[in-house]
């Protein structure tokens, strides 16, 4: 559980925050990110980064790490939290926070107010409980990715479920009305309600079982499936009301398992009214019987959206009457076939003058063919005389060049120094070979021991430097 205690927040220096922003960039491309480049993001005028860091680990906001003999500093879910809180502060967006009024697997929810004394909700995401650690195979925050720290996806459930509150909202769906987002926490209007799990009578079960089920057919309307459609995740209020919350895990109806996420939604509420207030009823929706109206799902780009042909079809025949279309397709097709028609005709007619040019009669033809066939045959058997005469000559060059063949074949057989390595048989016995085994690997012993030496004296030096400004701080006072 993360201690949330917002008391320091007011005493942290511009100094402070730089060097937990500059921190947060480096964590990007780091799992721990070393002081040294710390100090260069945040670059400070008169230095002191490490004066500082070392007081930012006081505070929990950051954690000094050391694995596989890297230092360095990661964040903290409260440092975090503090990055968030700071940037709505300049935003004008919350003045205070209050108690917390909701303890989930992935979130804490606190109430928040403003100067004017306005109360808002703070969600602050916070994946990576013992209690719910599979994110990565339940969820596809990551996509293509493999890993990646319990902050970013914290980040990326909170944008998620922004997007989310948004779109519902302006579409009149009844979800709380979303307001500022930063990092991993949300600002949200405060519901007047009551989860429905603390709910023990309702004066019209029957009017509120209809609710629910339509609030399940308006989302797949949309395109989505809410996936955790409960009596944890639903509001209501005196005039029983219904707000729904808790949104990020939603997914598209076109997922491989829409279909059972829908029906566990369904089966989720009717098995809670059966329990609690004794209702039980058979009317329930189906997806196969649900029509899509708008496609939300496209738009947020929600897990297991993939698109059809159905869509490239509907982009194709936007704004187009079916005599229209089978109109362009027949005369596309009749032009094709014109054009094929015309282009074999015209082949066949320049095949003919090239056989016979500027002749009028067929005999006049047939002549002319008689006489290119002779010539052809002619120029043939030419070709035919002057390869046997190449053949000829080429095999009385070879007749006179067998005499030559010893002297070229020593030259072409001599090979030089370089086309091959010598290897010289060593006089040295089994004894002396072990001995220069031995030496070498004491080598190799001894720099690895001055290598630790080394580890250890800049450790040492790490200390007494730390010790000697305590006592001189401790001096000052």
């Amino acid at each position: 559980m993360v201690k949330f205690d917002v008391r320091q927040l007011r005493y942290l220096s511009r100094e402070e925050f730089r060097c937990l922003v500059s921190l947060e960039m480096g964590m990007k491309n780091h799992e721990i990110v070393p002081s040294e480049l710390i100090a260069s993001i945040a670059n400070l005028r008169h230095g002191g980064c490490y004066k500082i860091l070392r007081d930012l680990v006081q505070y929990k906001l950051i954690r000094y790490d050391h694995r596989n003999g890297i230092r360095g500093y990661h964040l903290t879910y409260a440092g975090y939290d503090y990055l968030a809180l700071r940037s709505f502060s300049n935003q004008n967006v919350i003045y205070s926070i209050g108690n917390k009024i909701g303890v989930g697997k992935e979130s804490d929810i606190y109430i928040a107010a403003t100067e004017d004394g306005s109360q808002y909700v703070l969600k602050l995401h916070r994946l990576g409980r013992i209690c719910f650690r599979k994110v990565k195979e339940k969820r596809d925050y990551l996509k293509r990715r493999k890993n990646a720290s319990w902050l970013y996806l914290s980040r990326l459930a909170a944008e998620r479920e922004f997007s989310f509150l948004k779109a519902l909202h302006d579409r009149g769906y009844p979800v709380p009305e979303p307001l500022s987002w930063n990092r991993h926490a949300i600002v949200m209007k405060l519901v007047n309600g009551f989860p429905l799990s603390q709910v023990n009578h309702i004066t019209n079960t029957a009017k509120v079982y209809t609710k629910l089920m339509s609030l399940i057919v308006r989302l797949a309307q949309m395109g989505l499936i809410h996936g955790d459609f409960n009596e944890f995740n639903l509001m209501i209020d005196e005039k029983e009301r219904i707000t729904v919350i808790d949104l990020p895990q939603m997914i598209s109806t076109s997922h491989e398992n829409a279909e059972y996420y829908f029906d566990r939604d369904v089966e989720c509420i009717r098995t809670w009214f059966k329990k609690r207030y004794d209702f039980d009823s058979d009317d329930r929706p189906y997806l196969s019987d649900i029509i899509c109206d708008s496609k939300v799902d496209a738009e947020m780009k929600a897990s297991g959206y993939s698109r059809d042909i159905t869509d490239d079809f509907e982009k194709m025949t936007l704004n187009k009457s079916p005599d229209d279309m089978w109109s362009e397709d027949l005369s596309s097709e009749e032009d094709e076939g014109n054009s094929e028609e015309a282009s074999s005709d015209e082949e066949e007619e320049e095949e003919e003058e090239e056989e016979c040019p500027a002749l009028e009669s067929d005999t006049d033809c047939k002549e002319e063919l008689n006489d290119q066939s002779i010539e052809k045959k002619e120029a043939s058997a030419g070709e035919d005389r002057e390869s046997e005469e190449d053949e000829d000559s080429d095999t009385d060059d070879e007749i006179n060049n067998k005499s030559y063949l010893p002297h070229r074949d020593k030259e072409s057989n001599k090979k030089s120094a370089h086309q091959f390595t010598v290897y010289q048989k060593t006089n040295l016995s089994k004894d002396d070979i072990k001995r220069k085994v031995r030496k070498n690997e004491a080598k190799k012993r001894l720099k690895q021991n001055r290598i630790k030496k080394g580890e250890k004296y800049y450790i040492n030096r790490e200390k007494r430097a730390a010790a000697s400004e305590i006592k001189g701080a401790d001096s000052w006072f």
